[in-house]
């Protein structure tokens, strides 16, 4: 009943140096094809890029597909295309919430996608600081130790095309 099948979508989200692999129904409508879903798609990939996109579209089978369309659907197609914050803002957001949660991997990815959005070193270490009365200090600790993971990672890499500030 299922199949992989190469990435059809658009230019904004396939590269000739990546192909996307995807879970797809043989019958009925494909999801895919949803303007929710391709407007989620592009927002999900300016956020936390095309290889985290990438990896977790290729990764997606009959189980996870659900998730996938709905995640998209929803967090990206709906919430974070609002006109209403800007993506910094909404950076700066989920730092706050994901520290207040315990929610060690995503903070690790949205840490990524905030210095994308604009947001520079300096303000993610006084986000998560300012994150340690609200949270506490066991969890500003460890959003704290995951941002210094984060950038000695991004750090090590030979072209980096993050700020520094």
């Amino acid at each position: 009943a299922y199949e992989i099948k190469e990435c059809d979508w658009s230019s904004d989200v396939c590269s000739s140096d990546l192909t996307i692999a995807m879970a797809t129904q043989k019958q009925g409508k494909d999801f895919r094809d949803d303007p929710l879903f391709k407007k989620g798609i592009r927002v999900r990939k300016a956020v936390l890029g095309l290889a985290h996109l990438g990896n977790r579209i290729s990764q997606a089978n009959k189980y996870t597909q659900g998730f996938e369309e709905f995640s998209t659907k929803a967090a990206w197609g709906l919430v974070w295309s609002r006109p209403g914050l800007s993506k910094r803002i909404r950076s700066f957001l989920n730092i706050g919430m994901l520290i207040a949660l315990g929610q060690p991997e995503e903070l690790r990815l949205h840490i990524g996608a905030a210095l994308r959005n604009g947001v520079t070193r300096k303000e993610i270490a006084e986000a998560i600081l300012h994150t340690a009365p609200y949270c506490g200090i066991p969890r500003a600790t460890a959003g704290r130790r995951i941002m210094l993971e984060v950038l000695a990672a991004l750090d090590a890499k030979p072209q980096r095309q993050t700020q520094k500030k």
